[in-house]
């Protein structure tokens, strides 16, 4: 009889990450990466000592009073955690971590893909030449909104908006930002601190999202924030689509207040919204912020090392 904890995986994680857990752990893992009911959530928890969901599946106030009490730690294969009710899980006393640092760099990137996307007119592009409707040039044809030496805002200069950053320096963009606290001088490399959003959002040509999903930012760019951003202002947003007042972007796109918006997350995921779909100007992206080989690995890893600790009567060190 096997003596290594029950881990449950939900979902299919990178082949590097599922050999090491099935080394270390007694491992059920979801080959077929359904998504599972919070009702098959709590059923299913009487059979193991462990948890490694992503953010897909839910552990609501409800989930963690019903889960078995033989779960003892939820060890999250992402950095979020607003599918966690901690509170509720605390009270439970179950470990909750997750997993910081590893999937910055992957997630800027998508960032800098949308930011570019949406100012260039990449939708309408690639539609007009798949399609062999590109049939006339002029010095008129698709003029975009030009990054370079633009002024780019960042709300919330964690991990992601410094990499972010980092990448729009590049080209040679003007970095402010809006954070809870300013950073360090030596962590700002130069970027202008807001301490509102309404210093941030009049000078930001492009304005990219990098905060969590909290009760206080829930609709953070709503109606009146986005009538804050300079006419022909472009969007980013590859946190969280709790962040968007979809309806609010919507309109904006519609009057030409936001010239374009680029977007890797949604209210309503998986599916994102129809509505969106009409405007070429958007650019749209199916929440794939963290999706490369190196980043998974090391998600998984991260999330394999917080079990190992936790197992070995350690702290874990992304513990909640």
């Amino acid at each position: 009889m096997s003596t290594k904890p029950t881990l449950w995986i939900t979902r299919k994680l990178s082949d590097a990450t599922l050999e090491r857990a099935a080394r270390d752990y007694d491992v059920t893992i979801n080959h077929e990466d359904r998504l599972y009911t919070p009702d098959e959530i709590i059923q299913n928890s009487a059979n193991f000592d462990a948890i490694l969901p992503c953010h897909s599946e839910l552990f609501d106030a409800s989930v963690a009073r019903q889960l078995d009490a033989r779960v003892k730690i939820i060890a999250n294969h992402s950095v979020g955690v607003d599918h966690c009710d901690l509170p509720a899980l605390k009270a439970r006393g179950i470990t909750v971590t997750n997993t910081p640092d590893v999937l910055s760099d992957a997630t800027a990137e998508i960032a800098l893909l949308l930011m570019l996307g949406a100012a260039r007119h990449a939708v309408e592009g690639d539609r007009l030449v798949r399609t062999g409707g590109w049939d006339f040039w002029s010095p008129a044809f698709m003029v975009g909104k030009q990054v370079s030496g633009a002024r780019l805002g960042i709300i919330g200069m964690g991990r992601v908006g410094q990499a972010m950053a980092r990448n729009a320096r590049g080209l040679g963009m003007e970095i402010h930002y809006h954070n809870r606290s300013q950073l360090p001088e030596a962590l700002e490399n130069g970027a202008t601190y807001h301490a509102t959003l309404d210093s941030l959002l009049p000078v930001s040509d492009f304005l990219s999202l990098h905060c969590p999903a909290l009760p206080d930012t829930i609709d953070l760019m709503n109606r009146n924030q986005l009538q804050k951003l300079p006419k022909g202002a472009v969007l980013v947003n590859s946190a969280r689509g709790a962040l968007v007042d979809e309806d609010a972007l919507l309109d904006a796109i519609k009057s030409g207040h936001l010239s374009a918006a680029g977007l890797d997350c949604f209210k309503n995921e998986p599916g994102g919204n129809s509505e969106f779909s009409r405007h070429e100007n958007i650019f749209m992206l199916p929440h794939i912020g963290s999706a490369t080989v190196k980043t998974r690995d090391a998600m998984g890893f991260r999330a394999l090392d917080n079990l190992d600790a936790f197992f070995a009567g350690k702290q874990p060190g992304d513990q909640l």
